[in-house]
């Protein structure tokens, strides 16, 4: 069976769009609790844009975590994700790329972020992406 081929509209660039990006730095906090608690964070407001038309996409980003040593400063969230505004990523990307730079932040325990975008066409995207510290590994 021949190996379908991507749209070629959507180039090897459009794919990678945003994922190397320059974005702010995710501050933490020292966590004081060590008792297996989850923090749910919900950013209702985000936006970017479509590497291939410009056009933009919105959407809420939810983030759930378990911490461990660390947990995620709110305000400099915020202003990671504003940086977005502009940035021409794909919405695929966006989710992933937040589970990247939050788990590099705060080395969680687990964490999986959700993104639910409204329609483009008629057609809405909910995209989730997880994590899972390894057993044993080292803080």
């Amino acid at each position: 069976m021949a190996k379908k081929k991507a749209n070629p509209l959507y180039t090897d660039e459009h794919a990678a769009a945003g994922l190397d990006a320059a974005l702010p730095e995710i501050e933490c906090w020292p966590n004081q609790f060590h008792e297996g608690y989850v923090i749910n964070i919900t950013l209702p407001e985000f936006t970017s844009v479509c590497p291939r038309t410009g056009l933009p996409d919105h959407g809420t980003i939810s983030i759930e975590y378990t911490p461990d040593q660390l947990c995620l400063e709110l305000k400099s969230l915020k202003m990671y994700m504003l940086e977005y505004r502009n940035l021409g990523i794909f919405q695929e990307n966006v989710v992933n790329r937040f589970l990247k730079d939050c788990v590099r932040a705060c080395q969680p325990w687990q964490m999986s972020v959700h993104g639910e975008f409204l329609p483009r066409g008629g057609v809405y995207s909910n995209i989730t992406a997880s994590y899972e510290k390894k057993k044993g590994k080292a803080k």
